[in-house]
């Protein structure tokens, strides 16, 4: 009975540790993410707005421009996903599945640390998605 104690404190141990990795790591990515839109904040999304006489070259243009907006977006909401993910490492859920409350493993954390579901609960939601999709 001691040694199980043992054991279990020693992996309940070493996932907070690991945890701590993975808090450290989601907090990195928070930072470089900001100071990429700070660039892009303060440099403007065209800081030399030109008027380009070949319409191909404005067309061009526009495109670039709206393809980095489109990447904006989905940086806000990684940084979001960030956010949310480092609340609940502060709270005590993470590492918890939303939909059926068993633990996320470990590995899966390691990959995609914004995760919300195991992996049982992601397969089945995709499954999910593409029947709705058919």
């Amino acid at each position: 009975m001691v040694e199980k104690d043992r054991k279990e404190k020693k992996e309940r141990d070493s996932k907070e540790g690991k945890f701590e990795e993975i808090k450290k790591d989601l907090e990195h990515q928070k930072a470089v993410l900001l100071a990429e839109s700070g660039e892009i904040i303060t440099g403007g999304l065209n800081p030399g707005v030109e008027n380009f006489p070949d319409m191909t070259d404005q067309a061009s243009a526009e495109a670039d421009q709206s393809f980095t907006l489109r990447l904006r977006e989905r940086e806000q909401k990684l940084l979001k996903k960030i956010d949310e993910a480092l609340e609940r490492v502060r709270s005590g859920t993470f590492g918890i599945c939303e939909s059926c409350g068993e633990e996320i493993s470990l590995k899966r954390l390691e990959a995609r640390p914004v995760t919300t579901l195991c992996i049982a609960c992601k397969t089945r939601q995709e499954a999910d998605e593409k029947i709705r999709e058919s």
